[in-house]
């Protein structure tokens, strides 16, 4: 049956939307890259109340939550919106493929755990900014693709399921559902005395059930879906029994069984004025309280997670709409990667975290999405979506902590990839893999990886098939590893 009657646009302006982003060329039409887009949102939308959970409450160097001495969710889901708004209609426009871009998962963890120990809140999103500006410059020259060809696939594979692993048990703990026992061993147990107790807790286990149904069920928006009805199940359960807040371990207001940082409760409002006092607030203060060498590790560490994951996403995407070739490239790969780079930049400025391509395009996709008009559908739901942030404030951590483990099983499903039966390639990604976790530190296990994995590997006889590039990266991370020694000795 011809295309020509049926695809074909009619209208002045329908024609110009189908040239410019090649719809029928891509063997689509205008119905179905909206239908994508709407698909796209649905399943991404959860990042607006993920993202203020994870960044919102961990307090920072200076003791100091993200935008103060309160948290404010509100303001961290309008810049969370907005970000990614802004940036996935960009990318659309631009690199004109079906691949949305919001706050890295990840990344944004990675802020909160480990960053922000060191730093303010505004020193962190400085550090942001530079990844993105990096990025941008290895995009533009053509470097990016050089050094991702040079890290071993098993390497980028044992990274991913690293941080899949690191985000699960960051979720178990945030929940309760692991907690520290004040013991030498084990430092962590089971609950509350080897038990679990609490109503919040129990709402983390009903939802990662929950969800984990759906997304086994391939329910489009499975996760957005679990956050919601987990939410209402929580409000339900704190006006029938109010078990108050957690408070802080070790003072005399401390209740293990209750909400940790946030209550659940019905908002005042459901519709407001975007908070976007968050816009702009950023520094470089970071090389001045740190160092210049624990800086810069510390942007390494972003750029790095930054660049792989996005790269590997893009390719896995492009491959599904059937827009790759057999290595993976596809047209307008160069724009892509300097959008995307651009997006770390806005993340940044915005305090939202990086932002990042999604493998949730792919449900779009899966829908019949293959151009960037769908992508721009989807950044137009993100920017109506700024007005409805006081929902989120609602939606207490242990719900939040239910959606990080779901995530890291899906980023632990890469495992597969890894070839256990060479030892010597095997090793080192295990390594990766478990130092993360264990040292609460992206930045440890990707280093322990590259530094174990040029190691092993020589004295293993493949001391040819190391590149130089990944000789550099694990010195560096050598380098970092001994600073506090260094630093000692050069009177720091």
């Amino acid at each position: 049956m011809s295309s020509s009657t049926t695809e074909k646009p009619k209208s002045g302006f329908s024609s110009s939307l189908d040239r410019f982003f090649e719809i029928t060329a891509r063997g689509s039409n205008i119905a179905t890259e909206i239908r994508g887009g709407l698909v796209i949102f649905i399943t991404m939308a959860y990042i607006i109340i993920l993202n203020p959970l994870i960044l919102g409450f961990a307090p920072d160097v200076a003791g100091n939550v993200m935008g103060g001495g309160e948290p404010n969710l509100g303001a961290i889901g309008a810049a969370t919106a907005l970000t990614a708004g802004v940036m996935t209609i960009l990318f659309g426009l631009i690199a004109r493929l079906p691949f949305a871009l919001a706050a890295g998962l990840g990344i944004n963890s990675f802020l909160a755990v480990s960053v922000v120990k060191n730093v303010t809140w505004q020193e962190a999103m400085g550090l942001v900014v530079i990844d993105g500006l990096i990025i941008v410059l290895l995009a533009s020259t053509g470097l990016r693709r050089m050094i991702f060809n040079a890290v071993p696939a098993q390497l980028k594979t044992a990274i991913t399921v690293g941080i899949g692993l690191f985000i699960a048990f960051i979720g178990l703990v945030d929940s309760g559902f692991v907690r520290s026992t004040g013991l030498g061993a084990p430092p962590v147990g089971l609950g509350v005395g080897g038990s679990i107790q609490g109503i919040p807790t129990i709402v983390f286990i009903v939802g990662v059930i929950l969800i984990g149904i759906l997304v086994a069920r391939k329910v489009k928006a499975a996760i957005l879906i679990g956050l919601i009805a987990t939410t209402v199940l929580a409000v339900i359960l704190q006006l029938i029994w109010p078990v108050g807040s957690m408070g802080v371990p070790g003072t005399d207001g401390y209740n293990a069984y209750g909400w940790n940082l946030a209550i659940p409760a019905l908002p005042t409002s459901v519709v407001a004025v975007p908070d976007l006092s968050l816009v702009g607030s950023f520094s470089f203060g970071a090389f001045d309280r740190i160092g210049i060498l624990a800086a810069l590790m510390l942007v390494f560490t972003l750029v790095f997670t930054n660049f792989f994951d996005a790269m590997g996403t893009m390719t896995g995407l492009a491959k599904q709409a059937n827009l790759a070739d057999a290595k993976g490239n596809f047209k307008r790969l160069q724009p892509a990667l300097i959008v995307e780079g651009i997006g770390a930049i806005a993340g940044g400025a915005t305090s939202t975290s990086s932002n990042t391509v999604y493998i949730e395009s792919a449900s779009g996709i899966g829908s019949g999405a293959r151009t960037g008009l769908a992508t721009v559908v989807t950044g137009i739901l993100f920017l109506l979506a700024m007005f409805f942030t006081p929902l989120t404030q609602i939606v207490p951590l242990e719900v939040g902590a239910a959606a990080l483990v779901i995530v890291g099983a899906m980023m632990m499903g890469q495992v597969v990839d890894i070839d256990w039966k060479d030892f010597s390639a095997a090793f080192p990604a295990f390594l990766a893999i478990i130092v993360m976790p264990l040292t609460y530190s992206i930045a440890n296990g990707i280093g322990v990886g590259f530094i174990s994995w040029v190691i092993i590997r020589s004295f293993s006889g493949k001391a040819k098939e190391i590149s130089p590039l990944l000789w550099i990266v694990a010195a560096g991370f050598a380098l970092y590893f001994v600073s506090g020694p260094i630093q000692q000795l050069l009177g720091g």
